[in-house]
């Protein structure tokens, strides 16, 4: 699959760019820990990442993918605290970068691509681990999964991103792990690619017909040249 026409590039963040499901596992079980409820193996939290941080709080208090309905809200509101204070001072301890990441997204914006972060991770925690991770300046816009009233797989973002950055949605490429991302492009009537080394939950990115499924971030460079 050979993409034209396209200006600017779209990437989710988390099981896409990065690899924080070690520190995202290490403040739900210290949140767990404080609240003295029994604590997850990495593997298992990893499993319930990619719907940014209330859903992921909400999966720990229910100790399963499958969120309990019955969570008691004053709970809920004191553990998602607990959670994003511990994890906004421990944002880049063992998260890293996946593999050809950063040298991939250099080249794509030497040869003239626009950048953008799209993720349902709270924006406050964006930039702080493009710092920590050295790439800074690379993006154009970065947008969280609390800056608009919807986020992903809603296709509101992408298309918001569409506005402020004056394309079309046919200028534009969705990156992502996740079938949010997919589903998010789908409504947005948005080209994607997925990657099938992130999170999601388990199911073959590919059953959500992106246009190119690649299991190598600098694939991504080949099908731009």
């Amino acid at each position: 699959m050979k993409f034209t026409n396209k200006e600017v590039i779209l990437f989710d963040l988390d099981g896409t760019l990065i690899d924080s499901a070690p520190d995202l596992s290490l403040a739900i079980n210290h949140m767990l820990s404080t609240l003295k409820r029994p604590t997850f193996e990495q593997d298992i939290i990893r499993s319930w990442v990619g719907n940014g941080a209330q859903v992921l709080v909400k999966r720990g208090l229910s100790g399963q993918a499958e969120i309990d309905q019955d969570i008691d809200p004053a709970l809920f509101e004191k553990s998602l605290q607990i959670f994003l204070e511990f994890y906004k001072n421990n944002l880049c301890i063992d998260t890293q970068l996946y593999p050809s990441v950063r040298a991939c997204l250099k080249i794509l914006k030497a040869k003239g691509y626009r950048l953008v972060i799209v993720t349902n991770k709270p924006f406050e925690f964006i930039e702080p681990i493009l710092d920590g991770l050295q790439l800074t300046g690379l993006f154009e816009m970065l947008l969280g999964g609390d800056c608009l009233e919807k986020r992903k797989p809603d296709p509101l973002p992408l298309l918001h991103v569409c506005e402020k950055l004056s394309v079309s949605v046919e200028q534009c490429l969705m990156v992502g792990d996740s079938k949010n991302d997919i589903l998010a492009a789908k409504a947005a009537n948005m080209e994607s690619i997925g990657l099938t080394y992130g999170y999601n939950y388990g199911e073959d990115i590919g059953m959500h017909n992106p246009e190119a499924v690649f299991d190598d971030f600098a694939d991504i460079v080949a099908t731009l040249s």
